[in-house]
């Protein structure tokens, strides 16, 4: 994926924490989804697919499977939701739903060091955290968090949880 599309991606996230005032972890994308008037509903997958969105009549709908955890709905729901802000593609839907529920820089505010404390935090599944996890490392190594303005807007946002969580 290019840099620029990363950035697209990250950024709808980040604005999306911002302009509905999200400031815990775990991030509910059921309530996410309601403020943007977009309808969740689970189903029943005739196939290995987690779940699909779609819009009609000028209304959006995310299709999620029942037969899944709850973490993988969630991360789902954040994937799809990805799909109908940016119209992406599924590595662009992917990076809005982990920067959505796994914030780079709040992670950091907290410490955190590991991938099952990321699924403890932000309700995600295991095999997620580990993707963020990896990130996580990259990043650290380069040490570069609240370098964007919107990065410092939800860091700031997110403050008081920081606090009240920081694990070292």
């Amino acid at each position: 994926m290019d840099y620029r599309k990363y950035q697209q991606s990250r950024d709808a996230a980040w604005h999306i924490l911002i302009d509905l005032k999200i400031s815990a972890l775990p991030v509910s994308v059921t309530k996410i989804c309601k403020e943007l008037n977009i309808e969740v509903k689970l189903y029943e997958p005739k196939d290995e697919n987690d779940g699909f969105s779609y819009i009609k009549d000028g209304k959006a709908y995310i299709f999620i499977s029942k037969y899944s955890s709850v973490q993988r709905q969630r991360f789902t729901a954040a994937h799809e939701l990805g799909h109908l802000i940016l119209g992406s593609d599924e590595q662009e839907a992917n990076v809005f739903a982990s920067r959505l529920l796994a914030p780079a820089c709040v992670l950091w505010g907290l410490g955190v060091t590991d991938a099952q404390q990321i699924t403890e935090l932000c309700d995600i599944s295991l095999q997620a955290a580990e993707f963020r996890m990896k990130r996580m490392q990259e990043l650290y190594a380069r040490n570069k968090f609240l370098i964007s303005p919107l990065e410092q807007a939800v860091y700031k946002q997110f403050d008081l949880f920081i606090k009240n969580n920081k694990i070292r």
